[in-house]
């Protein structure tokens, strides 16, 4: 009997570790919940879901014309991934400097 006692025992002071301090602090510190608040994606426009479009699909183009599996690399690499790489990063610049002004 003793083995059930000590279960007992440490499942009581577990207890008492984790609500004792909440039933306390119930009544010194009244919380206001706070409201929900979503946030709304920004709408699309046309250009930038084009940009979106291009950018998919101009690497599945060029690697389907140059095949860079068979052959060098490297043109895939100026041709293909580098004009979206190059158009992004201009455009995340732009964006920049349009949001602080």
């Amino acid at each position: 009997m003793s083995g059930i006692q000590e279960i007992l025992l440490i499942v009581i002071i577990f207890l008492a570790i984790f609500f004792i301090p909440r039933i306390t602090a119930r009544n010194k510190d009244i919380r206001q919940p706070r409201a929900l608040v979503f946030k709304t994606r920004p709408k699309l426009s046309g250009a930038c879901r084009l940009a979106m479009a291009i950018s998919c699909f101009w690497p599945l183009l060029t690697v389907g014309y140059f095949k860079p599996w068979q052959k060098d690399l490297l043109p895939f690499i100026y041709i293909g991934i580098g004009p979206v790489a190059v158009g992004w990063c201009l455009f995340w610049i732009l964006t920049g400097f349009k949001k602080s002004e």
